[in-house]
């Protein structure tokens, strides 16, 4: 099932799409949505973010094929950073130059881990009940901030942006994350290409050990990490981030 959030008419509703319509639904989407009956075309809404997380979190060494280019070890647990609110952008709109920075900005495309009950020090066997699904996920970052000053990493303002915690278009309920490939476009040519299954920490551990630092909510979204293949965006360039099974997440860079 391929859940959507959209706004049409002035209004926000929700619901599953399939082939090109979204049956609506009512009450809240990870406990007990409802169906109305009502569908309407998904031609005829415009795509938000698949839900409103309370934060975003986007993990750094996740794969071992991007650990070993980059001759790092593979770590003992999660290393991971949050994007603020302010990041969240959704499928078809624009993501934008700073203000501020001039630098390279990378695509990083990932695989997206959708939280569907509140995870708190959870076990494994139980963290997997705590996801609901899973969606595309553009880790946006301005590279050559994260280690312009030489006595603080800044990763929270390197990825924190506006525009830059890209993810959608919808939140793919019967997958197995671990079958799916990540494919990254830019201009229409295949820059990433990479196996879900090449993780270091799969989708339930993260829960799980993240959920022992923090507590996790219905709509969080956790960002798995990338793998090799990243590379920059020019102003005017398209990249979409494609998961078979989940669907293609695209946007353009501009200013």
């Amino acid at each position: 099932m391929h859940w959507i959030r959209f706004e049409r008419g002035g209004q926000t509703g929700f619901g599953t799409l399939r082939d090109g319509v979204i049956q609506i639904h009512e009450g809240d989407m990870f406990a007990g949505p409802r169906a109305t009956g009502a569908a309407v075309p998904l031609a005829g809404v415009t795509l938000l973010t698949p839900c409103v997380p309370t934060k975003m979190i986007a993990l750094w060494n996740n794969f071992h094929a991007l650990a070993a280019k980059l001759n790092l070890t593979a770590p003992p647990e999660p290393l991971y950073l949050l994007k603020a609110p302010n990041s969240f952008l959704a499928g078809g709109q624009t993501i934008r130059v700073p203000a501020s920075y001039a630098g390279k900005v990378v695509y990083e495309g990932e695989l997206g881990v959708v939280i569907g009950k509140r995870a708190a020090n959870v076990s494994e066997a139980d963290a997997a009940q705590c996801i609901f699904g899973y969606t595309c996920s553009n880790d946006v970052t301005a590279a050559e901030i994260i280690q312009k000053d030489p006595t603080f990493a800044q990763w929270t303002r390197a990825k924190g942006f506006d525009s830059f915690g890209v993810f959608g278009p919808v939140i793919a309920t019967d997958v197995n994350p671990l079958d799916l490939h990540v494919k990254t476009l830019l201009d229409d040519k295949e820059r990433q290409n990479y196996p879900v299954s090449d993780m270091i920490f799969k989708p339930a551990q993260i829960v799980s050990l993240i959920s022992r630092d923090m507590t996790l909510y219905p709509g969080d979204v956790i960002s798995c990490g990338t793998s090799v293949g990243v590379g920059s965006m020019k102003p005017g360039s398209k990249v979409e981030i494609v998961i078979d099974g989940i669907g293609t997440l695209s946007n353009e860079y501009k200013n």
